[in-house]
């Protein structure tokens, strides 16, 4: 790929374009978001389908529980929003994480994307848009480095690189370091979308939600009755807001002209295993996202949720 392909690459496509979401769905409520937004901008995203990641925390007993209650909660989404037709493209993954950054972990979900990749080139790329673990993502690489070429990956991935320490200790990305490690460093056109410190503004809260989303169709009430109930698990009587902060690895694709993002080139860092930033100048280079405009975004995630 040329220089000017590869930075081509990383800007937001005009037009239609195939994309692939891999997502840990039942991890917590934000993906449920991210997926309905995306399927709600038709228009733009011809969805070939979608991944089940794997996530270990207090919603699973480890990686393989939440990938298959991930997989179970892709499934219902796609019904509540009436795109059963998409319910063949939907694909279990990794059952663990990358036991190193040369061995991957085999599945459904990597086996679709490493053949799905081979029908693009670098002028017609596919977009993955990954919101999870990476372990899916890093394994297909693996076993088709020819991804590095024919795909864009847009990573909700790490905390913000002014982060103060530990900036790769966040939750997508600590899960699997050696995946992480592996998207990075191999090349392919990255768009990282740091969670503290970035994307962390994008959070909403019950009123908001219930103005925009309570009674408006069965898939806004789901998102509103699971937002709901989540936090009121640790915040009964409180105020409260919640990040859905997944929902920008797909607004990125929407961003023409800057109207959901800010964003910017520079040389990739690489994750360590003791969860920092080793940053480097000689690196190739990521887009980073580094603003939000939340009113912006939100109104657009608020209407296109209420037209299902």
């Amino acid at each position: 790929m040329t220089q000017e392909q590869y930075i081509k690459n990383l800007t937001p496509p005009a037009g239609p374009i195939d994309v692939v979401l891999d997502t840990d769905a039942y991890n917590e409520i934000d993906d449920q978001f991210a997926i309905s937004y995306m399927l709600g901008h038709s228009e733009k995203f011809h969805v070939q389908g979608i991944c089940a990641a794997p996530f270990y925390n207090d919603n699973s007993t480890g990686p393989e529980d939440g990938m298959i209650k991930s997989y179970h909660e892709i499934l219902k989404l796609l019904r509540l929003s009436g795109h059963t037709e998409l319910e063949k493209n939907v694909y279990q993954g990794a059952s663990h994480y990358l036991p190193d950054e040369k061995t991957p972990v085999p599945s459904d979900g990597t086996d679709f994307l490493a053949e799905l990749a081979n029908g693009y080139t670098p002028e017609h790329p596919l977009y993955i848009v990954a919101i999870g673990a990476i372990t899916n993502v890093a394994s297909a690489i693996l076993r088709n480095p020819a991804m590095k070429e024919n795909c864009v990956l847009v990573w909700l991935g790490g905390h913000g690189h002014h982060w103060p320490s530990h900036g790769a200790a966040e939750f997508n990305m600590m899960q699997d370091i050696a995946g992480a490690r592996i998207v990075f460093s191999c090349g392919i056109p990255l768009v990282q979308l740091p969670c503290m410190g970035v994307v962390s503004s994008f959070a909403t809260g019950k009123a908001e939600l219930a103005c925009w989303l309570k009674g408006k169709n069965a898939l806004c009430d789901y998102l509103y009755a699971h937002t709901e109930e989540a936090a009121e698990t640790y915040a009964s009587g409180k105020p409260w807001t919640r990040p859905i902060w997944d929902v920008t690895a797909v607004a990125w694709l929407l961003n023409e002209n800057h109207r959901f993002m800010d964003d910017q080139l520079l040389p990739a860092p690489l994750p360590q295993y003791d969860f920092q930033y080793a940053p480097s100048q000689q690196n190739h280079l990521i887009r980073y996202v580094y603003h939000i405009h939340r009113d912006a975004l939100m109104e657009d995630l608020f209407r296109t949720l209420g037209g299902f």
